[in-house]
């Protein structure tokens, strides 16, 4: 087991690249930040997480080319997953619960942020935010919540 200090945005990638399934890799996501400790001068308001880049695709698209549901629904489960090591100070087995999306508007021709958050870690369950926002205008175009329970390892 890796010490808390340990574990960064080297390791996340790893677990980004080894862990999901083939068809979530095709997203082609990254990640932009990494948040395992708070900053300095101590914002209350702080939580760890994670910010995660999803590339624009036409593949991605539903008529109309705006960006469909689904892959904003699978970028913010899986961001909410890279946000859950940050809490984590590493990698824990967990598995999605409960996830609960409201669309605000349509995304069309540009890549996806999604900024996700862990608002609170218990021993056996997780439970988190994460704003889907457009990168050309950095406009929300989702918003979502959701509950991980973590697996014995």
């Amino acid at each position: 087991m890796q010490q808390a200090s340990e574990f960064g945005i080297d390791d996340a990638k790893r677990v980004l690249g080894d862990v999901f399934a083939p068809w979530v890799q095709d997203l082609n996501l990254s990640i932009e930040q990494f948040d395992i400790a708070a900053p300095a001068g101590g914002d209350p308001d702080w939580q760890p997480g994670a910010i995660l880049r999803m590339p624009f695709s036409e593949r991605l698209c539903r008529n109309g080319g705006i960006v469909c549901g689904q892959a904003l629904m699978a970028f913010a489960d899986t961001a909410m997953v890279l946000a859950n090591l940050a809490a984590n100070k590493g990698y824990r087995p967990m598995t999605t619960v409960d996830q609960t999306t409201h669309f605000m508007r349509a995304v069309t021709a540009s890549d996806v942020l999604a900024d996700a958050r862990v608002v609170r870690l218990g021993r056996t369950m997780s439970f988190g935010r994460v704003t889907l926002l457009s990168a050309t205008d950095n406009k929300p175009v989702a918003m979502v919540s959701s509950a991980f329970a973590m697996l014995p390892g």
